[in-house]
């Protein structure tokens, strides 16, 4: 099952699930896996910024992989990002022979021009094979790497492989437009456009002509309700539901325990055995973990799946 440009609907990150001591605690890969394929999940993103892909060596990283691809039907996209091309290329090729739909590639932060951006795009794809479909990741919060819509459109052009973009840009509402646009008057040739940010924005984007989300919000199936209602044309239900949960998914966006928070909900949520990330961490504080619970009893007056 290869990725293409008609994807859509919800393809969380998935957290990397360790024990407290900080090995893989590969039985809860599993039991992530069938949480977010119970939640509606269409697809799956492992080893992104959220898996915590830096912290694991190959081995771990391929172990994963073949355990999720092996664990469920729906397609799996790998983070590959890496500082030299060589890792980038064996984990992207291993990835794909262990049954993986495509891969995705960040830009690395050195990245300044457009030049310098759309060569490095050229030099990825020259590096894992233009047979292996890949998404193009749009971080400048965290990658500080601006990527305009044009850039973003010829490196779309020129290369077929590019199927897909993980659009994290904000504000980005008006880049979304933009790239339908190109799509519109035929410069650009059609792409998958999934939105990431913690779903900060998602329920603007879809309406912009987002096909859904790519974002790790501990809940996934919330994502799933207002991609359809929104899909559906039951807007005013869709932004009621986000709205409930914007004070959560606000307080996500704090810098340095956006995963830690993220981690502590899906562990209530019975998805993972533990909170732990691999060090170096940061560890969620007893009173953060009290703000926390505040926010998802507020969240359960609207939405039962937050009385945890």
């Amino acid at each position: 099952m290869r990725l293409d440009a008609t994807a859509q609907g919800v393809y969380p990150i998935a957290v990397t699930p360790f024990h407290p001591d900080g090995r893989v605690d590969t039985a809860s890969v599993d039991r992530m896996t069938d949480f977010y394929v119970g939640c509606g999940a269409t697809g799956l993103t492992i080893l992104g910024i959220m898996g915590e892909a830096p912290k694991l060596d190959m081995e771990e990283a391929l172990g994963i992989t073949k355990q999720v691809v092996n664990r469920t039907k729906v397609p799996v996209i790998v983070g590959v990002s890496a500082p030299g091309f060589a890792a980038m290329r064996s984990l992207a090729r291993s990835a794909m022979d262990l049954g993986a739909a495509g891969v995705m590639i960040a830009p690395p932060p050195s990245l300044r021009t457009d030049d310098q951006i759309t060569t490095y795009y050229a030099q990825a794809v020259e590096a894992i094979g233009t047979d292996i479909p890949f998404v193009i990741q749009d971080y400048p919060l965290t990658l500080t790497v601006v990527m305009t819509p044009k850039v973003i459109r010829q490196i779309v052009q020129d290369h077929a492989s590019c199927v897909m973009l993980k659009h994290e840009d904000w504000p980005g509402l008006e880049k979304i437009s933009t790239l339908r646009g190109f799509q519109k008057d035929g410069s650009m040739k059609p792409i998958s456009i999934l939105c990431g940010n913690g779903g900060l924005f998602l329920d603007f984007e879809m309406e912009r002509g987002a096909d859904g989300a790519m974002t790790g919000y501990a809940f996934p199936d919330m994502l799933v309700d207002v991609v359809r209602l929104q899909l559906d044309g039951k807007r005013d239900t869709a932004h009621d539901l986000f709205d409930a949960h914007l004070p959560l998914i606000r307080y996500e966006q704090q810098q340095g325990v956006g995963l830690a928070v993220r981690k502590y909900v899906l562990q209530k949520r019975g998805a993972i055995a533990s909170d732990t990330q691999r060090k170096p961490g940061p560890v969620l504080s007893a009173k953060a973990k009290t703000e926390v619970d505040y926010l998802l009893s507020r969240i359960a007056r609207t939405d039962q799946r937050a009385k945890l």
